[in-house]
């Protein structure tokens, strides 16, 4: 089954989406963020189709999340590298991951999170960057930005209301 593309949507996440929105895609992420490198080991530790691993690999390089680093020529033999772009997907995947936690593992986290720097077990919280205040999804109103296209992102009462409301630039 062929999926809809989410290409001509003016929606951040329908783009992000676009990406990384296919189920091996973030798992490839997740192990790479581990430093999972080498196609034999994604394939291993994912147990995924060999030939969808290299689809998915291929769609991640040409979408600038990964990058291929050659580490042998006879046979030619490559890295998969996070790229910058590719690293700040972490955010993403951390948090699925402690949705995941919450919701979906009855016998508590399969893995946690030490902040190295103070050595403690910790979950990642939203703040402002502004402030610096921790935020909760009550606390925010959308309005639109200077991409959008679209003016029906935001339903017709929230809309009125943002319009009202918006910050000054």
């Amino acid at each position: 089954m062929r999926r809809t593309s989410f290409e001509d949507m003016n929606c951040s996440l329908a783009q992000c989406l676009e990406v990384v929105g296919e189920w091996w895609t973030l798992l490839i992420v997740r192990d790479a963020l581990f430093g999972v490198t080498r196609f034999d080991d994604f394939h291993s530790r994912l147990g995924i189709a060999r030939n969808v691993l290299t689809q998915r690999l291929e769609h991640l390089v040409g979408n600038g999340i990964l990058e291929k680093v050659p580490y042998q020529e006879n046979p030619p033999r490559h890295d998969y590298r996070l790229t910058p772009k590719g690293r700040s997907l972490w955010l993403v995947v951390t948090a699925m991951r402690q949705w995941g936690d919450e919701w979906a593992a009855p016998d508590g986290p399969p893995l946690e999170s030490v902040h190295t720097t103070c050595g403690h077990r910790t979950t990642i919280e939203p703040v402002c960057s502004e402030c610096g205040e921790r935020v909760r999804v009550r606390e925010l109103r959308p309005v639109y930005g200077p991409g959008a296209r679209d003016k029906t992102l935001i339903p017709a009462a929230l809309a009125q209301d943002a319009a009202r409301s918006a910050p000054p630039r």
